[in-house]
């Protein structure tokens, strides 16, 4: 099997959870089309399986995700990306089974939405998280869906603007995340699955449905303008400096 037909997301079933595995770490289990496509297919695989209770959301490699594929961004049309992310950000936040997620390893920029539209998440000793979009002429436009009903206000509004990095304790404080772990977040996380297990399926999708509602508000409300604008910034010119020099490895020219 060569990579162009790898499977990006692997599903196991452990006991009715589902656990989706990002396994794309040769580019940081970035957004690309492919690995996105793959991701929304499992889902709608595990909604419809009757014996399914839950999704565990993981990853492979040392990043969970490291957001937009920058080389598909830059050559590519800018509108199809933010438009495919809006569609498995609301996935996720639809799926009528919970969906949990497992960090260990670092997060930025459009990875950071996955948390974002997940259920509960846990991270652990050596996540790091950062919103680096700014930095790249860029802004978390599309990942403030799910983000924004979520995040503390003053948290948002700094760490959209510095692109800072901060930890798990952070993430949980803020918001981002549920649980900031000394260990290994998969068994932190063993009494959520099992609560999940013990759930009916109608009593786990009727209360999901009143914790995301304000979520899908913002879905409904703001998708289509949050989209757009994406699309325009990844088409101007300071963000084809500032994927340009990220993919170099040099300081954006504004840099200072």
């Amino acid at each position: 099997m060569d990579d162009s037909s790898a499977p990006l997301v692997r599903r196991t079933d452990d006991r009715g959870i589902a656990v989706l595995t990002l396994d794309s770490p040769h580019n940081r289990n970035a957004l690309s089309g492919r690995l996105m496509d793959q991701l929304h297919r499992a889902l709608d695989e595990a909604g419809a399986d009757p014996g399914t209770r839950g999704v565990l959301l993981t990853h492979a490699g040392t990043v969970f995700s490291a957001g937009a594929d920058l080389s598909e961004a830059v050559s590519g049309d800018p509108a199809a990306g933010p438009l495919r992310l809006a569609a498995l950000l609301r996935a996720i936040v639809e799926l009528p089974k919970p969906v949990v997620a497992s960090v260990t390893g670092h997060v930025r920029a459009g990875g950071l939405g996955l948390l974002g539209a997940c259920d509960v998440s846990a991270a652990g000793p050596d996540a790091t998280f950062a919103f680096t979009e700014a930095r790249l002429g860029l802004a978390p436009a599309v990942i403030s869906l799910p983000l924004l009903p979520r995040l503390d206000p003053r948290a948002a509004g700094r760490y959209y603007l510095t692109g800072e990095k901060f930890g798990p304790a952070e993430a949980a404080r803020i918001g981002l995340t549920t649980l900031a772990c000394d260990g290994d977040p998969a068994e932190a996380l063993q009494p959520v699955l099992d609560g999940l297990r013990a759930a009916s399926p109608q009593g786990l999708a009727e209360s999901k449905r009143l914790v995301t509602a304000e979520v899908l508000r913002a879905f409904d409300r703001d998708t289509e303008a949050l989209a757009a604008a994406s699309a325009r910034l990844f088409a101007s010119e300071d963000a084809r400096e500032g994927m340009t020099a990220f993919l170099r490895r040099r300081p954006p020219r504004w840099a200072r």
